[in-house]
Formats: structure tokens, C-alpha cells, sequence
């Protein structure tokens, strides 16, 4: 691999997996560039939940906005240049205040792998 730089412009949105509400990711390098880790951006609209048990290591960086993460009854919020790691295995309540979010994400090992090998 050679050393590449990304904006979100390069993103290619997909609605996330499992949900039907507005929360977009957008992987830029995956397992098709054959790199150990899953790079790319997450869009949230405002108002959001997702509720997830993490398959991957998960850091998330907020680009925009403000989201806050809840596991085990703790919630942690973070807003523009502020990260939240959620280990692997861990329980999760995402929740995107009114302004929406816009996040940078990297996972270990790749998210899609972890998702096509439980089903």
C-alpha cells in the first residue's frame, strides 16, 4: 500500500448496515486494498440511535457535531476533535444530538468481515 490521503468528498455514503435511520458510512480502505484496518467517514442526521454490540474495535473521531455513546449505563460525549473508542464485544447506544454528527471511524479487523462471518 502507498501512502494516500482521503476527504470526505472521496466518501461514497451507504446507509448502515441492519438500521433504517439516517446514519451513513463510508469506507475509503478496506479489506479490498489489503490493509489490516477499515478506514472511513460516518454521517449522522440529527436525532439518531443505533444500538450496536461492537464485532471490531471501533475509534471513532468526530469531525462535526456532537454524539454521545452509551455502554453499561456510562455516557461519554463527544464533540469536533474528540475520539471514543468501543472495544470490541462491547454493547453501545450511539446517539446524535440536533445538530447531527459527522465522524471519522477505524476499525480492527475490518467491520464488513466481522458482519458477513456472524450471519
Amino acid at each position: 500500500m502507498k501512502v494516500r490521503k482521503f476527504a470526505i468528498t472521496d466518501a461514497s455514503f451507504e446507509r448502515s448496515p441492519g438500521q433504517d435511520g439516517d446514519i451513513f458510512a463510508a469506507n475509503v480502505i478496506d479489506q479490498r486494498h489489503g490493509g489490516p484496518i477499515t478506514i472511513g467517514f460516518g454521517r449522522y442526521a440529527p436525532n439518531q440511535v443505533l444500538e450496536e454490540t461492537m464485532m471490531v474495535n471501533d475509534v471513532m473521531i468526530v469531525l462535526e457535531g456532537k454524539l454521545s455513546v452509551t455502554s453499561h449505563g456510562s455516557t461519554v460525549t463527544a464533540g469536533s476533535g474528540e475520539i471514543v473508542h468501543m472495544p470490541k464485544g462491547e454493547t453501545v447506544i450511539i446517539h446524535s444530538h440536533e445538530q447531527g454528527a459527522v465522524t471519522a471511524y477505524v476499525t480492527y479487523p475490518h467491520w464488513q468481515e466481522a458482519r458477513d462471518d456472524a450471519t
